[in-house]
């Protein structure tokens, strides 16, 4: 693993990469509550393929790029700071994976530059699109995503109500959103987030996300892979299946049956050969 710095904007965002330089190159989001690390194990799956994995730390998730102010948090800057990656590295265009917020940011940066990127896989959360139709919908299908979707609603919470929640007891409530994965998996995360000026820039991308967007959000016209795990409990299976209505290009839909929503720590393997079967559709 080679770790690193990229000034992008002014902020300095620590990366890791692992495969070969030449390999094709994957940009690798992650989502919240986590860091880069939650792609170690499938970075080196993905490595052993061939692949180069490139996986940031955030806005807000590196200690060099944590503005304080809500509206730096606005998805603009989030997909600048992707695209801002590319041109640090010199790369003209890369494959593009995101889970949880990282997928969000993904599938914004390739419905608005897909000229950026050859494909993507997104991870657990579909195109919003499909979650905001689903809402929109009403019956049962939409009570269920509005239950599981519950917890955004204290996300968003300023004043700091969310970081007492969350911080209280030792950051009980925070460790806790990791179930049921086991303590090595989630310190990295605990670790990096249970400080409050981390927890609250991380918090941020609540705060600052227009939901009303989500409903406008472009369809996808690059070769596209959505992973979804039965046992999500953020996500339901009319949102996933709904992914498939926003999508142009080609699109593959992997079920992951009896996975929580921690797809990248519980399924590494399955992530990346689902990475990797989407990269060699486009680079052969």
């Amino acid at each position: 693993m080679r770790a690193y710095h990229v000034t992008i904007g002014g902020y300095e965002f620590t990366t890791t990469e692992e495969g070969p330089q030449g390999g094709p190159p994957v940009v690798l989001l992650h989502g919240f509550p986590q860091t880069s690390a939650s792609w170690q194990a499938a970075s080196r799956v993905m490595a052993a393929e061939g692949l180069r994995t490139i996986a940031p730390d955030q806005r807000g998730y590196s200690p060099g790029a944590r503005p304080q102010q809500v509206e730096s948090y606005h998805m603009a800057h989030l997909v600048s700071d992707v695209i801002g990656l590319l041109d640090a590295l010199g790369l003209p265009s890369a494959h593009l994976v995101g889970h949880d917020w990282g997928a969000i940011v993904a599938w914004h940066a390739a419905a608005w530059h897909p000229e950026r990127f050859r494909t993507l896989t997104a991870v657990s959360i579909p195109h919003l699109r499909a979650m905001s139709e689903v809402l929109a919908a009403g019956g049962p299908q939409a009570e269920e995503q509005r239950q599981r979707s519950a917890y955004i609603q204290l996300f968003r919470m300023e004043g700091g109500k969310a970081e007492d929640v969350l911080l209280a007891n030792n950051a009980r409530a925070l460790h806790d959103l990791f179930s049921p994965l086991p303590e090595v998996a989630i310190l990295p995360h605990y670790a990096a987030l249970s400080q409050r000026p981390a927890l609250t820039a991380a918090l941020n991308w609540y705060r600052a996300m227009d939901m009303r967007s989500f409903a406008t959000l472009p369809n996808v016209k690059l070769p596209t892979t959505f992973v979804w795990s039965t046992e999500d409990l953020a996500v339901g299976r009319a949102s996933a299946e709904g992914c498939a209505h926003c999508v142009e290009g080609p699109y593959r839909f992997v079920e992951l049956e009896g996975v929580s929503h921690w797809i990248p720590d519980q399924a590494p393997v399955e992530v990346a050969r689902a990475v990797a079967d989407r990269v060699r559709s486009v680079d052969g």
